[in-house]
Parts: structure tokens; sequence; C-alpha cells
């Protein structure tokens, strides 16, 4: 998902929301995964090439 702004007749990306669907994790695992979730984004080359022009979110949702 992501969010996308007309600039003048150029399309320019300003967020980029990730979402993470989970299924299968234990209740005593949960802590760890959203632990690791706070701070992927800063060890990720992707992200770090973009950031800051392009502000970087992450959902996460148990199913």
């Amino acid at each position: 998902m992501g969010e996308v702004h007309l600039d003048g007749r150029v399309l320019i990306v300003r967020k980029i929301t990730v979402e993470y669907r989970l299924s299968g994790v234990s209740e005593d695992d949960k802590p760890t995964v959203e632990r690791v979730l706070g701070f992927h984004a800063d060890k990720c080359p992707v992200a770090r090439s973009i950031s800051p022009q392009i502000e970087i979110e992450t959902t996460l949702e148990y199913v």
C-alpha cells in the first residue's frame, strides 16, 4: 500500500505501508516479533535507501 501525490504532472510516492499478516505465532513469540518489527526498517537496505524522502510505515496483524 502507498500514498501517491501529484506534483505537477508527475506522480510522487510519499509513503509506503508494509503490512505483515502472520499466522501460527505463539503467544510466547509475539513479544519477539513485535520487538523485531520495531527496528527492522533501520536494517533494511531498501528502506534505508529511500528514507527519509519516502515515509515507511509497518503494520502487523496476527491471523
